[in-house]
């Protein structure tokens, strides 16, 4: 895929060449991808590319011992080198004048260790093989069938989009190359009593191709049958409850309490508590979190975008805070080793600490089991949005239901929706028991603050914890 890559190959090897000459660091990454998007719903059908998830082009990155310089461009040819060359050295200099009479921050040099890579995931059907037409029935039979179990449900909206992008990176020492395709399909069903409107919301995505759209077809009645429960919720009294949370509610903790509170370019700029809490118990020794490609999912690769090859970092090990994620830059700064989550909206966008598939590992206990052991307490699904303050370690998340569970037994009362807020090392602390295996899911995308999207995953086992609602 993407002989684009190819052709430009031995240009940009002379351009890292060309800028050793005068820089003692230079690499470059080069971006090819294809994207597609299917809806339907009651307003029709849209068919459409996904303009954010990255584009095609270069970003160059050099160090001269002081600072670093970056430049992208989306053509590239051997006749453009010089032009390249100069405009790093332009950048360098302005950056030097601009920070005159201000101590910069420390640049070391990134390590260069000697790697060769060239992998891909793998795909049973490619989208594009299977065409437009073959994809929308696909997704229309899901929606009509959705439509059909009930005369309350107003409409269902089905989804399907993929990612498919070749990254090759270069410098001195490296030269990697990764193929990577994913699919996200997602089907949201609506219902009324009187004025009255629910949507229940079911998604799916694997590290693979279409062949994910034949999964969606057996979850249909069920998160029909999830809309309609829905119209007999309730508000919840506010206050502490015990919790069973399901898995994706579980990535969503992950994710806002101690996702983005330990990406440590917040450290570099002393905006994470959890810098100061290296070593010490921050979560319940029965909570171990992962970050990395050691899982298949969505967000998985096999290098990030400067060139570090990836792997498994584990963040918490039961309830310790072992360490943060970080990009080379950080990682260089604050004197760590980079993980492998220096990663970029597009080649247009600087690198910045992200994560990539994060969740806490599962445990000894099942479902059964701890639903069982809760007199009075609530089962926590659907989770549809959060927000975190790694500052002073705050979270509040949104949840779509919380089934009731009394003498150990779920009532079939519901109370929707839910708003669940704490301090994230008392939340963590108070598990109490965890399922025996994780499950991610990664249909969002996550940014940091209000922009620079990047395609994540998250997720891990069923979890009970204790935890503040409203």
């Amino acid at each position: 895929m993407f002989p684009s890559i190819d052709r430009a190959k031995p240009g940009l090897q002379k351009l890292i060449r060309t800028l050793r000459e005068t820089y003692p660091y230079a690499s470059v990454l080069a971006v090819a991808d294809d994207t597609r998007n299917w809806r339907i719903s009651r307003t029709g059908i849209d068919i459409s590319t996904l303009d954010m998830l990255g584009g095609t082009g270069f970003v160059v990155r050099v160090f001269d011992g002081t600072g670093c310089a970056e430049y992208s461009f989306n053509e590239f040819s051997e006749d453009k080198i010089p032009t390249i060359c100069s405009t790093m050295a332009q950048r360098l200099a302005e950056q030097d004048a601009a920070l005159e009479g201000f101590t910069a921050l420390p640049t070391p040099i990134p390590a260069d260790e000697p790697a060769v890579l060239k992998k891909e995931t793998t795909w049973k059907v490619h989208p594009r093989e299977l065409g437009d037409e073959a994809i929308v029935n696909k997704i229309a039979a899901l929606r009509e069938k959705a439509l059909a179990v009930d005369e309350r449900i107003l409409d269902a909206r089905a989804v399907v989009s993929y990612q498919a992008y070749r990254k090759l990176f270069l410098s001195e020492h490296r030269d990697l190359d990764q193929t990577v395709m994913y699919t996200n399909a997602a089907l949201a069903v609506m219902a009324s009593r009187g004025e009255e409107i629910k949507v229940a919301f079911h998604p799916a995505s694997m590290l693979g191709g279409a062949e994910l759209l034949d999964e969606m077809d057996a979850s249909v009645e069920q998160t029909a049958l999830d809309v309609l429960a829905l119209l007999d919720s309730q508000p919840i009294p506010p206050g502490e409850y015990d919790c069973i949370c399901d898995p994706e509610t579980t990535g969503m903790i992950v994710h806002e309490a101690f996702g983005h509170g330990v990406e440590m370019d917040m450290f570099v700029k002393d905006r994470a508590l959890a810098k100061d809490s290296i070593g010490e118990y921050v979560a319940s020794p029965l909570v171990t979190m992962h970050d990395g490609s050691a899982v298949d999912e969505s967000a998985t690769m096999f290098f990030d975008d400067e060139g570090t090859l990836t792997g498994d970092t584990v963040i918490i090990d039961r309830g310790v805070l072992e360490r943060g994620m970080c990009d080379a830059l950080s990682a260089a700064r604050l004197g760590a080793v980079p993980t492998g989550n220096g990663r970029r909206e597009s080649y247009e966008r600087k690198a910045y600490t992200r994560m990539t598939n994060t969740y806490f590992q599962g445990g000894d206990s099942t479902p059964e089991e701890m639903i069982a052991s809760i007199q009075d307490g609530l089962l926590l699904e659907a989770p549809s949005s959060g927000m975190e303050d790694p500052k002073n370690w705050g979270i509040q998340c949104m949840v779509t239901t919380a089934k009731e569970i009394k003498d150990g037994k779920l009532t079939g009362k519901i109370y929707s929706p839910i708003v669940l807020t704490g301090y994230v090392p008392d939340l963590l602390k108070s598990v109490s028991m965890m399922s025996k295996t994780p499950e991610l899911s990664g249909c969002g995308m996550c940014g940091k603050g209000h922009k620079e999207w990047v395609k994540v995953s998250d997720g891990g086992p069923y979890m009970k914890a204790h935890i503040r609602l409203g």
